[in-house]
């Protein structure tokens, strides 16, 4: 019995000690991962707030309100109140890690109607949402990535074709678009690639993403919702 008694002193309790060591390495790894994630995340909010502010884009904006002034002025307010509304929710309403969706919903609809103004006589937007219920969660400015890029890298005179569809907490994604082979993606590629990082903190097991650029750039992106 004494000899069982060392052996078992000798092997279990260095076996419990070292599986702690690799419970708490492994804990200290995800919370630096977590804090990783958020601080990208944090410089992604940033840097979409600095465009929105950027003196050229400031200056399209302008423009575009300006023409809507003369043109279509009564029209004009309700322009004014989606780039305000969209405004407010990069910087007051997207700072948690989930956000309710008709939150995020309403922020992709005023992008694309402001895109649709802004593009209008050089691409044709079709955008179709079905929704059948919105009582749930999303991480805010997720699918944006996706529908920036569409109208970022399409071609002139090209269709863009967005399609967002909630069902019993699925969510469906996707964004097709014209572009040229021979184009630049890196700036689309980072875009991705920080998106993607944010679906394994947040959706890990819960998504799906499959990009197509065979004929068209396709995008689905598939979440199961909270």
């Amino acid at each position: 019995m004494k000899c069982l008694s060392n052996y078992l002193w000798q092997t279990i309790v260095p076996l419990i000690f070292f599986s702690f060591i690799w419970l708490l390495f492994k804990y200290l790894s995800k919370e630096e991962e977590i804090r990783k994630a958020q601080e990208e995340k944090t410089a992604m909010e940033l840097k979409f707030l600095k465009s929105q502010i950027n003196p050229h884009v400031l200056f399209n904006n302008l423009n575009t309100v300006y023409a809507y002034a003369i043109e279509k002025p009564e029209e004009t307010p309700d322009l004014i109140l989606k780039l305000s509304e969209n405004l407010k929710h990069v910087l007051y309403e997207s700072n948690a890690d989930y956000i309710p969706l008709e939150k995020e919903l309403n922020y992709i609809d005023n992008y694309i109607a402001f895109q649709k103004i802004r593009t209008e006589g050089i691409k044709k937007v079709y955008y179709k949402k079905s929704i059948h219920s919105s009582q749930y969660t999303i991480a805010p400015l997720l699918l944006i990535t996706l529908i920036e890029n569409a109208f970022k890298h399409s071609t002139i005179n090209s269709d863009i074709h967005i399609t967002i569809d909630v069902n019993e907490g699925n969510l469906i994604c996707t964004c097709e678009n014209e572009y040229k082979t021979s184009e630049d993606k890196v700036n689309q590629s980072i875009g991705l690639q920080n998106m993607e990082k944010r679906l394994h903190l947040l959706y890990e097991n819960r998504y799906s993403l499959k990009i197509d650029k065979s004929k068209t750039y396709f995008v689905s992106l598939k979440l199961k919702l909270v």
